[in-house]
């Protein structure tokens, strides 16, 4: 739970902030998408919850 709160402030800030800088190429496309299905969680947030979940744990801790 802590790590979606986490990634959909994260991936909204960015958003925010790539809209600002009228910066709407494939990287605004998809830090929106990304930020709809964080937000909405919708049936297809399960499999994007558990690969960012396998990303996070696979960075090693610093």
């Amino acid at each position: 739970m802590a790590v979606t709160v986490s990634l959909v402030l994260l991936f909204g800030l960015v958003l925010f902030f790539l809209l600002r800088s009228n910066s709407l190429g494939w990287g605004a496309a998809f830090v929106a998408v990304m930020f709809g299905f964080f937000l909405a969680s919708t049936g297809a947030s399960g499999p994007i919850n558990e690969l960012t979940t396998a990303v996070i744990d696979a960075i090693p801790d610093l």
